[in-house]
């Protein structure tokens, strides 16, 4: 049972309200241009989906990947429909959290010291929506290498995980990003911040076009059994629960739209 505390209001009468849960570990990866189907024909992907929890109904919002990542970023694509870089207000969840005092870090592989728009390929700023608001990207943007240290160390509440163009399986086979998904949340899933009440989402950013922009979504915490939702889900639904865990307000079409609390709790 959640604690109680009693609030005297201006008129001097009494109210109560819950206390604030526990803030909760929150991780996510984002995968590229595969359909559910195919995502699932990684060995371990399809075993994190037997296990765990799966959105059944989930879709991108549309094609190509820029618009995706602005939409799981600030709840709106912004009128972007290429892949081009285009600088824009900073009206993001990572300005929300830095305003809010949550620690969070957007963990980018492949980015060097040469920062979040002129590191090379496989790294493509493309797939870092931080570096788009305000034209550049704020410190929480690191090197993925940074996020073994800090899953030892001091673990930032909210972590963006983009692995690189072969690790996405935007260049290469789905094997290829499966084999690195079991290092990679395996990694996650050993720390404490993930054993404590933690939560790994797990999404693709859009379908290769033939499967009408259903991708996959994996809800991955400890102690919840196996469930497959049928609710209709897309990327605004994930950044809505995803700044509903945060305890910040719901940018954009985030606002209007279904948090997935079934696969929560």
């Amino acid at each position: 049972m959640a604690a109680v505390a009693f609030v005297v209001t201006a008129c001097g009468q009494t109210s109560s309200t819950s206390s604030k849960t526990q803030p909760r570990h929150v991780f996510l990866i984002v995968m590229e241009n595969h359909s559910a189907n195919q995502a699932m024909s990684g060995a371990f992907t399809a075993s994190l989906a037997a296990k765990y929890r799966v959105a059944g109904n989930y879709r991108a919002i549309t094609h190509p990947s820029v618009p995706n990542y602005l939409a799981l970023t600030s709840g709106k694509t912004w009128g972007v429909s290429d892949d081009s870089y285009y600088p824009l207000p900073a009206e993001d969840l990572g300005t929300q959290l830095t305003k809010a005092g949550v620690s969070w870090r957007a963990y980018m592989e492949g980015m060097d010291s040469r920062g979040c728009l002129d590191s090379p390929v496989p790294y493509d700023p493309g797939h870092n929506p931080f570096a788009y608001y305000g034209g550049a990207c704020p410190p929480n943007v690191v090197p993925l290498t940074n996020l073994s240290a800090d899953l030892a160390g001091t673990t930032p509440l909210f972590a963006w995980i983009t692995p690189d163009m072969c690790h996405d399986t935007h260049d290469c086979s789905v094997s290829v990003g499966d084999d690195w998904l079991r290092t990679q949340a395996g990694e996650i899933t050993a720390s404490k911040a993930w054993k404590d009440n933690g939560i790994l989402f797990l999404v693709w950013d859009e379908d290769d076009g033939s499967a009408g922009n259903h991708v996959l979504m994996l809800v991955i915490a400890p102690g919840i059994s196996h469930k497959t939702s049928a609710t209709e889900y897309t990327h605004y639904s994930l950044l809505a629960t995803i700044e509903d865990l945060m305890g910040v307000g719901r940018l954009g079409a985030a606002a209007q739209a279904t948090p997935m609390t079934d696969l929560i709790k």
